[in-house]
């Protein structure tokens, strides 16, 4: 478990851009599991070298035109059952964080694993997701 002092900038870099804060198992099924409607989900971290370029990457994909109707955050290392919850609903890619996933409908429509973060520029990761947004949103 990180220290909340150490991971309060790294979550208000998302939650200053419009993402909701979600730190319960209960919090994540009101998003994931909804029948209608679409949500995109970073799984943050404190991984200096795939976050650091994750972070403004989710930052850059909010100004889409086309946008998810919500944009949530958990916390790797942090809100263990909340990400825990995600990771459930990501299957079957196995744990990844930092990730994003989009969800339409209560289903997985796409999927961004660190391996795809580390390494690629804030920039190319945005255009990976608003590519989703342009096609499920």
């Amino acid at each position: 478990m990180y220290p909340p002092e150490l991971v309060a900038p790294m979550k208000a870099e998302l939650t200053s851009s419009g993402y909701e804060d979600v730190t319960t198992v209960e919090g994540v099924d009101q998003y994931l599991n909804a029948d209608k409607g679409t949500t995109f989900v970073v799984v943050n971290s404190v991984c200096g070298c795939a976050a650091s370029n994750a972070r403004p990457a989710a930052k850059i994909a909010t100004g889409n035109g086309k946008k998810p109707d919500n944009f949530i955050t958990v916390f790797a290392g942090v809100d263990g059952e909340a990400v825990n919850q995600v990771r459930k609903y990501c299957l079957p890619y196995p744990p990844s964080s930092p990730s994003m996933a989009l969800f339409k409908d209560g289903q997985l429509v796409h999927f961004v694993e660190r391996h795809h973060i580390e390494g690629v520029s804030a920039e190319m990761i945005a255009e990976n997701v608003v590519a989703a947004f342009d096609e499920f949103c």
